[in-house]
């Protein structure tokens, strides 16, 4: 990959394994609009705002639930090394690990942000094929959120009395 050779050779990210995530990304939306047109169900005209707030937070709760939370590690072991808890509730911080795809994997795997779009457009996906399905989903995201806001809450008023 000649392109890749203006960085420095010490560089250590793993570009080629994210080549291979974008292309992934890419193709799975690719396949998704496919199937969307294939169905001959018409795309909304608009998504209502209630949906996309629903989803925004939706979106929120799960990219943090698989990228930080302890009890998802299992699914990160492979791609990243823990480093120690976090500062927040039932949190973990963690590295990516390896090199190459293993690398790639890691760093999208930790970074509730870059798992946001993967999250959400999935989220959106099933959306256009089903949105009471979307909405059900959503909402219970949405529910644990205002569970951990409310949980947060609590925890900063105990510690004032």
């Amino acid at each position: 990959m000649g392109f890749l050779r203006a960085y420095p050779a010490e560089d250590t990210r793993p570009l080629g394994g994210h080549i291979a995530l974008v292309s992934l990304f890419g193709g799975g939306v690719a396949a998704a609009a496919y199937g969307q047109r294939r169905s001959g169900r018409p795309l909304p005209e608009r998504v209502p705002a209630g949906d996309l707030v629903l989803m925004s937070i939706a979106t929120y709760k799960l990219s943090r639930l698989i990228a930080k939370d302890r009890i998802t590690s299992f699914i990160r072991r492979p791609f990243t090394r823990y480093i120690g808890e976090s500062e927040r509730p039932s949190e973990v911080t963690e590295e990516a690990r390896g090199t190459g795809l293993q690398r790639a994997i890691g760093e999208l795997l930790i970074c509730p942000y870059c798992l946001g779009q993967w999250v959400g457009t999935g989220l959106l996906a099933v959306y256009l094929r089903d949105p009471r399905l979307a909405r059900t989903a959503g909402a219970l995201f949405t529910v644990v959120s205002g569970s951990d806001l409310l949980q947060q809450a609590w925890v900063a008023v105990d510690k004032r009395v």
